[in-house]
């Protein structure tokens, strides 16, 4: 099988990384890549086979492909290689957010071709094919969302692929897909951003950042990761994780009323949240809670 992952950052490398490692189709995996260097990279890492800086070079006969950029990028590398594409081939990607793709996909792509859209729940504030890491996928939720051309043998080809990489194949659909990765996902975004904005533009911050340990790091980690790539993810997403935004001030808004009055109900939010966390950290790692 021919194999075309069209970006190298995070998720496309570690893709890479995951497929040839496990020799997953015997594939031989192309890239397209915008500078040499990347796809220097990642051949001397083990992520690719070969690459390419013609996109058109790339997929031409290519039986797979996985477009892992940016979201906003993806409509129109939709356009671009859509004349170029096998008419039996089978489409999938890695965004973030699925309604604005799998309309696009349908819009721009050949109706004889098998789109599937793909969402792997894995990651890691760096970006990059420095940053790719070969076990990325293990044991993470990959949501697959079928649209008006997806096929038995593509849907088929998707959940052997995450099989393979060590996740978890999730079908679902888009508008639902959409809205709950806005609180789960990309409400935390702006969660860790807003600590770090309010926290740094306080003339007190120099003091502060001297104070400030693992608990200040692990809340605030997302706000390192790329800053183009949240910012398209957010915009990509409005009303769903303006919806969230509400929900969390409203929170906020409680939480200030009860520190304001000196009410010791506030333990029971606190109270409330430990189980809620606790409950869900055994049900999704167990292992860890044997």
């Amino acid at each position: 099988m021919r194999v075309a992952i069209i970006g190298l950052g995070l998720i496309g490398g570690s893709l890479g990384l995951a497929l040839k490692q496990a020799g997953w189709q015997r594939a031989r995996i192309t890239a397209y890549v915008r500078k040499p260097e990347t796809g220097l990279l990642a051949v001397k890492a083990g992520a690719i086979d070969s690459f390419e800086t013609s996109i058109e070079k790339a997929v031409s006969g290519a039986s797979f492909i996985i477009v892992a950029t940016p979201i906003l990028i993806i409509k129109d590398i939709f356009t671009q290689i859509a004349p170029y594409i096998a008419h039996d081939c089978v489409i999938t990607d890695v965004a973030s957010t699925k309604r604005m793709v799998m309309q696009w996909a349908e819009d721009i792509l050949p109706s004889s071709i098998c789109f599937i859209g793909g969402h792997p729940m894995a990651g890691k504030e760096l970006s990059g094919i420095a940053a790719a890491e070969l076990g990325l996928f293990k044991n993470c939720t990959y949501c697959l969302v079928e649209g008006p051309y997806s096929t038995d043998r593509g849907m088929s080809l998707l959940q052997d692929m995450i099989k393979t990489i060590g996740a978890y194949p999730l079908i679902t659909d888009a508008a639902k897909h959409d809205k709950l990765v806005a609180g789960i996902s990309h409400l935390p975004l702006l969660l860790s951003m807003a600590l770090v904005q309010t926290t740094t533009q306080d003339k007190a911050w120099p003091q502060m950042a001297k104070l400030a340990a693992s608990g200040y790091r692990d809340v605030t980690r997302l706000a390192s990761g790329n800053p183009d790539m949240h910012t398209q993810i957010c915009l990509s997403n409005q009303e769903a994780l303006s919806a969230w935004i509400d929900a969390f001030i409203q929170q906020l808004q409680e939480l200030r009323t009860l520190v304001a009055n000196r009410d010791t109900t506030l333990e029971n939010k606190f109270t409330s949240a430990f189980k809620e966390r606790n409950e869900w950290l055994k049900k999704r790692y167990p292992q860890q809670h044997d």
